[in-house]
């Protein structure tokens, strides 16, 4: 199981603030972060590393173990688009075709994983 840092109270405010676009850098921060320890939390493992830059990392979904250099399933993206992906303004399809997501590896998919949070608008300019 993930470690928590941000707590439930917490990282729904700052989801609820990114979302609604009234979040400033460590609003959007603690939103990222958050999201990144509810997905390893929902589908853990290590095999998937899931990088949203300079914000936060984590490791997701089962499988063989990464240990060293350049992981083999590899998911990068922007603050924004991943909020998006995880409150479900945005589809992994459509994030993916837009280019907005770069997916290497043949696990890299997290289109069964997301959205995290669907119940939280977006402000449709993500």
């Amino acid at each position: 199981m993930a470690r928590r840092r941000i707590s439930s109270a917490d990282g729904g405010a700052a989801l609820a603030a990114a979302a609604a676009g009234a979040a400033d850098r460590q609003t959007t921060a603690a939103a990222v972060r958050y999201a990144l320890e509810e997905l390893a939390e929902r589908v853990p493992g290590n095999s998937v590393e899931v990088r949203v830059p300079p914000f936060g990392v984590t490791q997701c979904i089962p499988g063989p173990r990464h240990t060293r250099g350049t992981p083999p399933n590899v998911v990068e993206t922007d603050a924004a688009t991943w909020l998006a992906l995880v409150t479900g303004t945005l589809s992994w399809a459509d994030a993916v075709a837009a280019g907005k997501v770069s997916a290497s590896g043949l696990r890299a998919d997290l289109a069964d994983c997301l959205p995290l949070f669907p119940g939280i608008p977006g402000d449709g300019n993500s």
